[in-house]
């Protein structure tokens, strides 16, 4: 509800009086990070976080473009959807997972769609193939999308940290990563 040059004027500010050395925009469109990017002054925009994952491609329009043309890094955030791109809930919800978590569930849910099946699936299908998990298979992919800097991962015990860092060691081979675009577009 703030207008974006009030928010810039804010940026510029917590930077210039030394509050901050970099400021980042969450929740942003592509034209309104393109506004706040063109507004600031020493409060530059450095990074973005946006939900970005094989499930949730709608940043690629806008967002991304807007970002990489102003020199701005995008945070993939929630890069597994809620945790449905490992396949844990191919075949039901889990008793210990966010999904049945009554705070997560909703939001879990909005992922466990008839179309996700399919792109589910084919990670589940490609992580046979490499011979590691669909987590690895989803976030490696994620990770190296273009105009991606990182993606946040929000891990709840060390063995989805210890899954989540083994994307750092794969490197997706390029017709696997063009069948999963097309699945997942």
């Amino acid at each position: 509800m703030t207008p974006v040059d009030e928010i810039a004027a804010t940026l510029d500010y917590a930077v210039s009086s030394g509050r901050v050395r970099y400021t980042g925009a969450r929740g942003y469109l592509g034209w309104q990070l393109a506004t706040a990017a063109g507004a600031a002054g020493t409060g530059r925009i450095v990074a973005t976080q946006a939900e970005y994952s094989l499930l949730a491609r709608g940043i690629e329009d806008e967002l991304i473009p807007a970002a990489h043309h102003h020199g701005i890094g995008v945070l993939a955030a929630i890069p597994l959807a809620g945790g449905v791109l490992t396949g844990k809930y191919r075949n039901g919800i889990p008793a210990d997972s966010r999904g049945a978590d009554e705070l997560h569930a909703e939001s879990v849910l909005t992922y466990l769609t008839d179309s996700a099946v399919s792109i589910v699936d084919a990670a589940v299908t490609a992580a046979d193939g490499l011979a590691t998990s669909p987590l690895v298979v989803a976030l490696a992919w994620a990770r190296d999308r273009p105009g991606v800097s990182s993606a946040i991962v929000g891990a709840r015990d060390l063995a989805q940290l210890m899954g989540a860092l083994m994307a750092e060691e794969l490197e997706l081979p390029s017709a696997i990563t063009s069948a999963l675009d097309d699945v997942s577009a």
